[in-house]
């Protein structure tokens, strides 16, 4: 109140002024009679107190009346405030009286206000770099998952590998599948943000298992540790045609990268199978909320660096027939076959290593073409029931000619999930599914593979569960590791616990 006063921005009344100051006399005038009668068992009060008391009276009355004349000779806008807010003047005037008591008031005042001035302007400003802090973080999540596991063959096989398996590779082995940190800021058309960015760091078995091949692609080493990183871009085109350009996760098959969100512990035949991930340009558009097409554009099937000059297209659809169904159709147009061979460095122009290159000519142009479709059904809040089907066709070329072969190999199958929820902490879930590798595109030989799974939920809290698994592999060929050295078998039984952590505001399916 001090620093009002001294910056003009209240205006005394002269009567209320002067009522006080005479109200304030006339009450010391009355308290001297008083106070000498309290005071006359010790001393009576002399004419000099008095005296003293009536010239403290007189200058506060001359004080009033100096701030009366000052305040007179402010802007006509601080008086027409302070008649719309007389409680506010009754304050000034308090304050007013209390400083006349002292000339150092005024300074007081000055200093009282500065202090109040550099306490304010930092804060303000702190407040304001915390407001952009999060208005950036508003609509982005910074996530984490960990995933390891405990799996048994019992076939005891050589080396303790699981044939035919994606990620639970080994055997008799305490094992770090995945550790993961997605970043991602999604965009917003509501907040006019139409662009976003995601990014999925991945460690540990499963980056070898998805991040490339060096018969696939001449550099996977320089990507191993990004499963997904690309842009967003939501096109004012209708219903909004979101576009994404950079790498991501394949989303031919039902199942996913992330554990926590898959029925299963371990993968399926069908995913180790199909492609993982892909680099290149996808478009999705809304028709309406039943209907969503899609379009892809890329270099090709597990490639982040092309191998070939022939750009991969995808053509398909999402349909959401009802609340509780969901149908994915996707057909996959690739050219998977190198048209380049690496070589040790031949000449004298600087490359980068892995850069140098032989061509292959001719080069085999044989197509691929994958047709998937996948249908999720919840049939009620507790079960879950999903279905797959996939047929594959792969030429070496395209064409037949002395030398040159144009018969396809082709694999054809499905997978059939369940899954119910007793609990909010157990769930039981269930796989079957077959797969016909006709000419070994898959396994590298001609057989009918099969394997039934079986899993068992408990989710110790949000964010934290244990997963127990077992699963059965066979074949009409002997395609599985024993315990001895070149001898395979039909089959191979395999029970796992897998441990999954997962922290993140990232809500839903990673």
């Amino acid at each position: 109140m001090i620093s009002h006063i001294r910056y003009g921005s209240q205006t005394l009344s002269c009567n209320i002024a002067v009522r006080y100051t005479m109200g304030m006399c006339l009450a010391l005038l009355a308290w001297c009679p008083l106070g000498r009668a309290q005071a006359s068992a010790q001393a009576p009060a002399s004419a000099e107190e008095v005296r003293q008391l009536r010239e403290v009276v007189q200058g506060l009355v001359t004080r009033v009346a100096e701030l009366e004349s000052e305040l007179k000779q402010r802007q006509p806008s601080s008086a027409a405030r302070m008649e719309g807010n007389p409680a506010s003047g009754s304050i000034a005037a308090v304050v007013a009286a209390s400083a006349a008591a002292s000339a150092t008031v005024p300074s007081a005042a000055t200093t009282a206000s500065t202090q109040s001035s550099s306490l304010v302007a930092p804060k303000e400003q702190i407040i304001t770099g915390d407001r952009a802090i999060l208005d950036y973080l508003h609509g982005s999540t910074l996530n984490f998952a960990l995933d390891e596991y405990y799996g048994f063959n019992f076939n005891h096989p050589v080396g303790r590998v699981n044939a035919l398996r994606a990620y639970d590779v080994l055997s008799n082995n305490i094992s770090l599948n995945q550790a993961d940190m997605v970043f991602e800021r999604a965009p917003d058309t509501a907040a006019r943000r139409p662009f976003g960015v995601r990014i999925d760091l991945q460690f540990g078995q499963a980056t070898d298992t998805l991040q490339g091949n060096p018969a696939n692609e001449p550099r996977p080493q320089i990507y191993r540790n990004i499963f997904q990183a690309y842009g967003t871009y939501v096109a004012p085109l209708g219903k909004g045609l979101a576009l994404d350009v950079g790498k991501w996760g394949s989303s031919i098959g039902i199942e996913g990268n992330y554990t926590k969100d898959q029925i299963n512990y371990s993968r399926a035949l069908w995913f180790d199978f199909l492609p993982f991930y892909h680099m290149g340009v996808r478009a999705g558009y809304k028709l309406n909320d039943q209907m969503t097409l899609n379009y892809w554009l890329v270099n090709g099937t597990n490639q982040a660096e092309a191998t070939n000059g022939f750009k991969d297209e995808l053509f398909g659809f999402t349909a959401t027939l009802r609340k509780t169904i969901t149908w994915n159709v996707n057909y996959y147009l690739g050219q998977e076959h190198p048209d380049r061979t690496p070589v040790a460095r031949n000449g004298p122009i600087p490359v980068q290593p892995g850069l140098t290159f032989s061509a292959i000519r001719p080069a085999p142009d044989g197509r691929l073409h994958i047709f998937d479709s996948y249908v999720s059904w919840q049939a009620t809040p507790k079960f879950l029931f999903a279905l797959e089907g996939d047929y594959v066709i792969q030429r070496e070329w395209r064409t037949s000619s002395p030398g040159h072969s144009s018969a396809p190999s082709h694999t054809i199958g499905g997978a059939a999930y369940a899954r119910y929820q007793f609990t909010p902490k157990i769930a039981v879930g269930g796989r079957a599914e077959y797969l016909s590798d006709r000419g070994g595109l898959f396994s590298g030989l001609t057989q009918a593979l099969k394997e039934t799974t079986a899993t068992f939920d408990y989710k110790f809290a949000e964010g934290f569960l244990m997963r127990y698994e077992w699963r059965r592999d066979f074949s009409n060929q002997p395609s599985f590791f024993t315990d001895r050295d070149g001898v395979l078998s039909k089959e191979q039984q395999t029970a796992t616990v897998g441990v999954i952590w997962w922290v993140g505001r990232k809500e839903g399916a990673w």
